[in-house]
Formats: C-alpha cells, sequence, structure tokens
C-alpha cells in the first residue's frame, strides 16, 4: 500500500475509533492530510484534532487505548498539554491535540477536513474559527536587517573565541532566520498567491515556494567549520539588496578574514 493511502486509510481509522469511544465529538485533520491532499507523499505525517466532550480530554489525553485499538504503538511522547508527537509500528507518525468543544474558540489554526463527526457535534459552529490566521506580524525592513548585521558581528565574535557551536547558532541559524524573513518580505504578492505557504512556519517549503533559494541558503549554512564563509555570503547578500552601515560591515569583515 502506498504511504499516502496508508494515512488516509489511518486516519479514517482513528475517527471510527474514537466513534467507538462514545465520548468523542470530532476529528479534524490538518496539513496535506486535511484540504490540502495534493501534497500528501511518502514523507507526510498525521496532523489532526480529536474533540471530545466537555471534561473527557484528561482522559483522552491520559489513555491512548482509542489510538492503540487502531494499531500498535511503537513510540509515544507528550509535547504539549494538549497531545503527544506518536509513531505507529509501522511507520505511520502522528502530532496530535485534545480539545474540549469550548477550547476550539481560542486556538488558531488552519482550516482543516472533518474525518468524523458525531451527529449531535455543530460542526459549523464549533469549526466557525478554524481559519484563525497567527497575528500578522508587521515587517521592519530595518530591524530585520540589523538583527541579522549584529548576528554576524556576535557570532563571528565567538568563532575567534574558538565558541564554534555559538557561532554556528548566531550566524548559520539566528541571522538565517532573517535573511528568510527579508526575502519572504521581498516576495509577499507570490507567497499570498503560494498554495504551498505555511502560514504558521514560513520557512516551510521555502524551496517549492520561491524556486533558486536553495543554493542560495546552502552559501549561508556551510557547516559547523565554515562559519566565516557562511558569514562572508550573508554579508554580500546584504550589502547586495539593502543598505549596510560600513562601521558594522568594516568589523564583520574583520573578523571573517581574521587568522587564528
Amino acid at each position: 500500500m502506498e504511504k499516502s493511502d496508508l494515512l488516509l486509510q489511518r486516519l479514517d481509522e482513528i475517527g471510527k475509533s474514537l466513534e467507538k469511544s462514545k465520548n468523542g465529538l470530532a476529528i479534524l485533520a490538518l496539513g496535506s492530510c486535511g484540504i490540502e491532499r495534493d501534497r500528501l507523499d511518502q514523507y507526510s505525517d498525521l496532523d489532526f484534532f480529536a474533540i471530545v466532550r466537555d471534561g473527557y480530554k484528561e482522559r483522552y489525553i491520559g489513555n491512548l487505548d482509542w489510538l492503540e485499538d487502531v494499531a500498535p504503538i511503537g513510540y509515544r511522547f507528550r509535547n504539549t498539554q494538549d497531545g503527544y508527537k506518536l509513531l505507529y509500528e509501522d511507520g505511520v507518525f502522528c502530532e496530535f491535540a485534545v480539545f474540549e468543544k469550548w477550547e476550539l474558540k481560542n486556538i488558531p489554526y488552519s482550516e482543516g477536513s472533518v474525518v468524523w463527526r458525531d451527529e449531535h457535534f455543530d460542526e459549523a459552529v464549533s469549526f466557525a474559527t478554524g481559519t484563525v490566521k497567527p497575528e500578522s506580524k508587521e515587517i521592519d525592513v530595518d530591524y530585520l536587517v540589523g538583527e541579522a548585521l549584529t548576528n554576524l558581528y556576535v557570532g563571528m565574535g565567538r568563532f575567534r573565541r574558538g565558541e564554534k557551536y555559538s557561532a554556528l547558532r548566531f550566524v548559520q541559524t539566528y541571522a538565517v532566520d532573517r535573511i528568510t524573513e527579508l526575502m519572504i518580505y521581498e516576495n509577499q504578492q507570490n507567497l499570498k498567491q503560494s498554495s504551498m505557504a505555511d502560514r504558521f512556519d514560513l520557512s516551510r517549503r521555502m524551496e517549492k515556494s520561491y524556486p533558486g533559494t536553495g543554493p542560495v541558503l546552502a552559501q549561508f549554512m556551510q557547516g559547523y567549520e565554515r562559519t566565516p564563509q557562511s558569514a562572508g555570503a550573508i554579508l554580500n547578500f546584504l550589502s547586495t539588496h539593502y543598505k549596510v552601515n560600513n562601521c558594522i560591515k568594516n568589523e564583520i569583515t574583520r573578523l571573517i578574514l581574521q587568522k587564528d
């Protein structure tokens, strides 16, 4: 059986199991197993909400028999107060949360698809907030450029001090995060049009949403021993596309070129 078929079958089985448990109300599938099934592939997992009757949340979180009845569980990890990351022995990976109906109005989540619902569960009312978006963040280009530059400066200082792990994080993670925000901002219109965009994690599917960014990002993240080279690529990118203060640019350049 194809992995995508197995995932959808498992999702249906989980819905039936929740129905059989008597106090379940609905299963809402999210992401590639929800309304974006054109993205479903062999690397996908199951993201879903289980909605239960008021007062039964802890029962369904504390006892996963409603999931174990479907197939053997190989690994489980409670990653939030509301749910788990879970791996079935046959390779189906799940990230799920359990909510009582009243909680839904306070939870931001992308639109999903209802896999199963109790006949008394008012889908229209309960999932009315299902398209709640994350708070839109005002983009300040000067702030992002400034953060990236200072990340480079601090990171290169730590590299020269011998703190290579911390240096890697400042240059190849923190600074790159700001760069990707700038890239997304510059391509904002494309982002709005892209069905690949993830409103909750803008780093997702960058390579598909913005073809050609992969090789550029690879230059920004060259590995543990190549933080100076990575910093140089980032500084060159910033200098090419934005107005960069010469004082901090020169200091970063000095640290990049410094011989240990």
